[in-house]
């Protein structure tokens, strides 16, 4: 997986974990985020760009420079907005690997409907409930 140009859209814990992951394993990612001083839950092997914005605007993504993007993160705390984010990623910017979270499992058939795959964590807390009782 190094070497791939990740954008990172949302830097609350999950977000701010995966560009530290991501950036530290050699890979080129950009953060951006409506809010400037999240950035601060970035690691010290961080060695990415930081965009201060709404990545449901275009020029935002456009500063991202998402058209070059190998994949699209769309972490933030709102389905609306991930789905929004994820869609534009995939159909005007072409990015070829687009995941969203989805708090709200019953959502989860929409963004397949769009061709985004998903990550619920509801899902998978539940999922994780279940296996540790039995």
């Amino acid at each position: 997986m190094a070497n791939q140009y990740i954008v990172v859209v949302g830097c609350g814990r999950l977000g701010s974990i995966l560009a530290s992951q991501l950036s530290g394993e050699g890979n080129s990612v950009v953060v951006i985020d409506r809010h400037e001083s999240v950035f601060d839950n970035l690691g010290g092997e961080f060695s990415g760009f930081q965009i201060v914005g709404d990545a449901t605007e275009l020029a935002v993504l456009r500063s991202a420079k998402a058209e070059k993007a190998d994949c699209l993160l769309a972490v933030t705390d709102s389905d609306n907005i991930n789905i929004m984010v994820a869609q534009i990623a995939k159909k005007l910017f072409e990015v070829p690997t687009v995941l969203a979270r989805v708090f709200d499992p019953n959502r989860e058939a929409i963004y397949r409907e769009f061709g985004i795959e998903t990550i619920s964590p509801t899902q998978l807390s539940a999922q994780a409930f279940v296996k540790t009782l039995s």
